[in-house]
């Protein structure tokens, strides 16, 4: 635990802030200090992992990494939030990551082993890390996945090694498999490849990063509604991803392919070499609106119910009897389209395009709520005032069932709508109230992960 009796400061002076990080003096003599924009957040919705390409950008607050290599021969973490317990591990055992229960250091473990296996470390360089970071946990502004990454740049730098920004976001996107979450690699590119002042579209199959500039006339406000999610601790992102891994089979199948050959939506479209238009009106005609049985599935994929336990279900969605498979390959498609949308007003910049960017948010977030159902009440809740206080466009970001909401609002009216959030939303809640500050705010793209060395 980090006490005020044994401390050193470290300050870290970054885009004209000034970050300070009290650090145990018995973990610190001298040491490389990581600076981390990897805190982000998405103008649309999860759909990575289904192949198609996301908006994401970075925002101003941040993960704080201070980290000293020694030849302890243990990697030793703690945590300025005194919640989240010190942790040791020995570098000469496999690194165990207990899925059942998703703590803080597990996370920081999951970029220490990618960075392991990747680079074939026999034996690890010792070191001791205090982690501190300014993004309430939890909110839908994938600080699990920036402190995936933060480990896997702070394993690389210490152990010598040299990987790209490309090479390091997919390995961290795949360690952070390890704790159980089968996400895509948006949160992970983003957080090695933003730059600051700009969105990125990022694309995948090969991963790649193009700038997308946003309107003049308007910012991002990000508000929280303090409903907490942890992706790993439920079951319901792995549930969106199996439910559109079957609806892409099923849509397969429909069409006479081989089903076992696709695993994600996208690989489907471009099979059928169909527009997203086509795809939405495949959705349509094959799948039915009403919630497939594992029995229905398994007798139009012509699998076992062993198979589709093994191949098609993670651990964490076994449990699971009935699949939206209608409504979650709509939402895709939706999305998909919505997303090229947006980078097409962005790079045409017509007169309405505050407007225009703001409806497909607005869209985002309605078919995130009928049709993947990913958000809940309070987030709702927060949306509908965001908009009603002067937001042309509000939505949920992250993972949903939870966190953060992000709306577009013009520059005459911020102020006004930070006010009426604040008074809709937080002061009558004395929860919300006590977290408005870190809660609720503007931001601008920041920059990507980068590394400051104190010798």
């Amino acid at each position: 635990m980090v006490t005020a009796a044994m401390s050193i400061i470290f300050t870290v002076y970054v885009q004209e802030q000034s970050y300070i990080m009290k650090t145990n003096v018995k973990f610190f003599k001298s040491a490389m200090t990581f600076f981390f924009h990897t805190h982000f957040y998405h103008l649309f919705n999860h759909i990575d992992y289904c192949g198609y390409s996301v908006l994401p950008m970075a925002i101003e607050p941040n993960i704080l990494a201070a980290v000293s290599v020694n030849k302890s021969g243990t990697i030793t973490l703690a945590n300025t939030n005194q919640q989240y317990k010190d942790f040791t591990v020995s570098c000469s055992e496999d690194i165990a990551i207990d899925r059942e229960n998703p703590k803080w250091h597990y996370y920081f473990l999951c970029g220490v082993k990618g960075i392991q296996e990747k680079c074939g470390l026999a034996h690890l360089a010792g070191m001791s890390c205090v982690v501190d970071g300014t993004i309430p946990p939890s909110s839908g502004l994938s600080s699990s996945s920036a402190l995936v990454c933060c480990a896997g740049l702070v394993t690389m730098e210490a152990n010598q090694k040299s990987l790209s920004k490309v090479a390091l976001a997919e390995i961290c996107a795949k360690s952070e498999r390890y704790i159980g979450t089968e996400g895509g690699g948006m949160d992970q590119s983003i957080s090695f490849l933003a730059e600051r002042g700009t969105a990125k579209l990022i694309e995948f199959q090969p991963l790649r990063a193009t700038d997308v500039k946003l309107p003049d006339g308007a910012v991002f406000v990000i508000s929280n509604c303090c409903m907490e999610m942890n992706k790993a601790a439920s079951s319901h992102f792995n549930i969106r991803v199996v439910e559109c891994r079957i609806a892409t089979k099923m849509l397969a199948q429909a069409r006479g392919l081989d089903s076992s050959r696709f695993m994600k939506l996208v690989q489907v479209q471009m099979e059928l070499q169909a527009s997203l238009e086509e795809m939405l009106a495949l959705v349509v005609e094959v799948l039915h609106p009403e919630p497939y049985s594992r029995e229905e599935i398994c007798k139009a994929l012509g699998i076992t119910s062993e198979q589709f336990s093994t191949e098609l279900l993670s651990a964490n969605t076994q449990h699971v009897k009935h699949f939206k498979l209608h409504q979650r390959a709509k939402h895709v498609y939706g999305e998909a389209a919505r997303v090229l949308r947006f980078k097409s007003v962005c790079d045409s910049e017509p007169v309405e395009s505050v407007q225009l960017l703001g409806d497909l948010m607005n869209q985002s977030h309605a078919s995130c709520r009928d049709l993947y159902e990913c958000s809940c009440p309070e987030l709702d809740q927060l949306v509908d005032i965001c908009l009603k206080s002067g937001a042309v466009g509000s939505r949920l970001t992250g993972a949903g069932w939870g966190g953060c909401a992000v709306s577009m609002v013009p520059d005459e009216k911020v102020e006004s709508f930070l006010q009426a959030v604040s008074e809709a939303y937080y002061l009558p809640d004395p929860r919300r109230a006590a977290m408005e500050k870190q809660s609720l705010f503007v931001s601008k793209p920041g920059g990507g992960a980068a590394i400051f060395l104190d010798e």
